[in-house]
C-alpha cells in the first residue's frame, strides 16, 4: 500500500509516524511545500521573545530523522497543485527547480493545516506587516526585531496576538495591539477576560479594543495603521494575528465536500467524502462535544490525534475521533488563562439553558508563599448539573484545573461529582478543598436550594426593588462598595436584622461570596425568604464592569473564613 500525505507537521508528521509503526511494509510518502516539517509551531512566539533560546528545539524532526527511524520519504519543497480522484494520482510541483511530476497513491491524506486570515484592506500587502504560522515567518519577524525595530502594532487579541505582544515586550519593544472585540481572548466571556487587559497593561502594552485596521500607509519604510476611530499607529513592524481559515483550497477544486466555514467534511474515521482521501488537523470541520455543531478549531491537540486516528483506519483498527471540545490555555506574562467546553455566549446563541457560578479559590494553601486569587466561571445545565463548560483567569493553578474541568466535561460528569473528586493535596500544589471541588460545592448548593444567586449584570435594574447589603467589614465597604448599598457586618448581622425589611428581596454581597453565603443561611434561617447571594461576589461584580484587577497578584493571597481580618493589612484592599 502506499500513502501520499500532504503536509507534515502536527497531524501529518503523526500520522505518518502512526502508520510505520502499525505496517512496517506500506510505501510512505510525506509532500511538505514548506522547508520545515513537524515543526513546534506553538514555540514560535517564545523564541522571539527569547524564552525558548535555540532555534533548533524548535525543529523536532528532519527527513532525514524520518527516513532513518522511521523509512518514511519526506520531501520539502513540494507543493501538491491538483489531486485526480479517478486516476488516484497528485501533480506536484518541486519548489526547489519547479519540475511538476504526478505522485500516484492507494490512500491520500490532507493534512495542510490553516493559513492566516489576511483580509483586503488598503495596504496590507506592505513589507514590514507579517504572519507568523511558520518558521520562516518566525526568522523574518526576529529579523525585523534584531535590526532595532522599537514600535510594533500586533492586530488581533487571541491567542496568537497575546503571545507576540508578550515576546515583544520580552525584547523592549513598545506594543500596541488592536482587538476589533471589546475584550481580549474573544473565545472567553468579558468578565473573565477583563483581567488579562489590565495586565497586559500593566506590562507596557497599549490596548485598542473595539478597534479595527482599516488602512496601512507606508511612512518611509515603516508602517502607519489607521484604526476605525482615526488614530494613526505608527510601527516599525506589523504582525497580523487575527485568526486563520481552512487551508482547504486543493480539496475544494477536487470536489470534495466542505463545511459552511471550508473545513474538509470528514465522518469519525476522518475519511473525506473520498473513500480513499482521508484529512485530518485545522482544515477539518469537527463536532463540538458540547453543542453538536459542526465547528472549526485549530489546536494542536485535536490534529495529533485525527492524524493518529487516520492510520488506524488506514490499517484496519477501528478508531474513531469522537468531537472537539476546545480547552485551551495561554500564557499572558504572569497570568494564565484557560477555557474548555462551552462559553456563556456560545449557549446564549444557540439558546440552551444553563446556571453559572463564579468562586476565586487561592492556587494552593494560602498560608504557603506564591499563591493567588483565580477567577473561575463554571456552566452547568439545570436540574441534571452536567458540566457545560468552565473558563479561569489566574497566576497560580490555573492550567491544572482546567485539565480537570475539561476532563469532567469529557466524562460527562456533573457538579454533584465535582464534590467527590480526590485531587493531590499539599500546600505547595493545592487545598484540601480542591478549587474544583468547591466549584462543585457552590454549584451542588445552588441546584439543591441551599444557596440563590444574583448576578452582576442584574445591578441596577433588578436590584433597585429591594436592599443591596454588603456584609464585609467597615474598612472594605468605606473602601469601595456597589452603589447604594447598606453595609453590615458579618458579625453583627444576627444582631442587627430589625434593619432589614423582610418584605424586599435582599440582594447580599461580599468580596468572593462566603461571607454573603453566611448571611444569606442566617437570614433563610430567619424568615427572609427573598435573599439571594452575588455570584462571584465583588470581585466578579469588578471584572463584570471592567474595573480594577481583582484577581490579585502573586502573594496577596485573602482565606475565605478570615477576610475582613486580612482587609486590615497594608494594601489588601489596593484592588477592589
Amino acid at each position: 500500500m502506499k500513502i501520499v500525505i500532504v503536509g507534515g507537521v502536527a497531524a501529518g508528521a503523526s500520522m505518518a509516524a502512526r502508520a510505520r509503526r502499525l505496517n512496517e511494509e506500506a510505501e510512505i510518502v510525506v509532500l511538505e511545500k514548506d522547508t520545515f516539517i513537524s515543526f513546534a509551531n506553538c514555540g514560535l512566539p517564545y523564541h522571539i521573545g527569547g524564552e525558548i533560546k535555540e532555534r533548533d528545539a524548535l525543529l523536532l524532526q528532519t527527513p532525514e530523522t524520518l527516513k532513518e527511524t522511521l523509512n518514511i520519504e519526506v520531501r520539502t519543497n513540494h507543493e501538491v497543485t491538483e489531486i485526480d480522484r479517478k486516476s488516484k494520482q497528485v501533480a506536484v510541483t518541486n519548489l526547489k527547480n519547479n519540475q511538476i511530476y504526478t505522485e500516484n497513491y492507494d490512500k491520500l491524506v490532507l493534512c495542510q493545516g490553516a493559513e492566516p486570515l489576511r483580509p483586503p484592506i488598503p495596504g496590507i500587502n506592505h513589507p514590514k506587516i507579517f504572519t507568523l504560522r511558520n518558521i520562516p515567518d518566525m526568522d523574518a519577524i526576529i529579523r525585523e526585531v534584531d535590526s532595532g525595530a522599537q514600535k510594533a502594532v500586533v492586530i488581533g487579541g487571541g491567542f496568537i496576538g497575546i503571545e507576540v505582544a508578550e515576546a515583544f515586550r520580552h525584547r523592549n519593544i513598545e506594543v500596541n495591539l488592536v482587538e476589533l472585540q471589546n475584550q481580549l481572548m474573544p473565545p472567553l466571556d468579558s468578565e473573565i477576560a477583563c483581567d488579562l487587559g489590565n495586565h497586559m497593561k500593566n506590562k507596557g502594552v497599549q490596548l485598542h479594543l473595539g478597534q479595527a485596521a482599516k488602512e496601512f500607509i507606508d511612512n518611509n519604510g515603516k508602517v502607519n495603521v489607521i484604526l476605525d476611530n482615526g488614530e494613526a499607529l505608527l510601527a516599525d513592524l506589523v504582525v497580523l494575528a487575527i485568526g486563520v481559515k481552512p487551508a482547504s483550497h486543493l480539496a475544494v477544486n477536487a470536489g470534495l465536500e466542505t463545511g459552511n466555514r471550508g473545513g474538509i467534511k470528514v465522518n469519525n474515521q476522518m475519511q473525506t467524502s473520498d473513500p480513499d482521501i482521508y484529512a485530518a488537523g485545522d482544515m477539518v470541520e469537527v463536532t463540538d462535544f458540547v453543542t453538536g455543531e459542526p465547528t472549526q478549531v485549530p489546536l494542536a491537540g485535536p490534529a495529533n490525534r485525527q492524524g493518529r486516528i487516520v492510520a488506524d483506519n488506514i490499517f484496519g483498527y477501528k478508531s474513531e475521533y469522537q468531537s472537539t471540545q476546545g480547552t485551551a490555555v495561554v500564557k499572558i506574562f504572569d497570568m494564565t488563562a484557560g477555557s474548555t467546553g462551552a462559553s456563556e455566549k456560545t449557549l446564549q446563541r444557540i439558546n440552551r439553558p444553563f446556571h453559572k457560578i463564579y468562586l476565586h479559590p487561592s492556587g494552593h494553601a494560602g498560608y504557603y508563599p506564591g499563591t493567588a486569587p483565580m477567577h473561575i466561571k463554571l456552566l452547568f445545565q439545570p436540574k441534571t448539573g452536567l458540566i457545560l463548560g468552565a473558563q479561569i483567569a489566574g497566576y497560580d493553578g490555573v492550567d491544572k484545573r482546567i485539565d480537570v474541568f475539561a476532563t469532567a466535561i469529557r466524562a460527562k460528569m456533573t457538579v454533584f461529582d465535582l464534590e467527590h473528586l480526590e485531587l493531590a493535596y499539599a500546600p505547595p500544589y493545592g487545598s484540601a478543598k480542591d478549587p474544583a471541588n468547591m466549584a462543585g460545592f457552590i454549584a451542588s448548593n445552588f441546584l439543591r436550594g441551599d444557596l440563590d444567586l444574583w448576578y452582576a449584570e442584574d445591578f441596577p435594574d433588578k436590584t433597585a426593588a429591594g436592599t443591596l447589603l454588603d456584609v464585609r467589614g467597615k474598612k472594605e465597604f468605606s473602601s469601595w462598595h456597589i452603589p447604594g448599598a447598606i453595609n453590615i457586618p458579618l458579625g453583627q448581622l444576627r444582631t442587627r436584622l430589625n434593619e432589614i425589611n423582610k418584605d424586599q428581596p435582599v440582594y447580599i454581597y461580599c468580596r468572593v461570596g462566603f461571607r454573603s453565603y453566611l448571611a444569606y443561611r442566617i437570614l433563610i434561617q430567619k424568615g427572609f425568604r427573598q435573599a439571594s447571594v452575588l455570584a462571584g461576589g465583588s470581585k466578579t461584580f469588578n471584572c463584570y464592569c471592567c474595573m480594577a484587577p481583582t484577581t490579585g497578584g502573586p502573594g496577596v493571597p485573602f482565606v475565605s473564613h478570615a477576610e475582613e481580618k486580612m482587609a486590615e493589612k497594608p494594601d489588601a484592599l489596593k484592588n477592589p
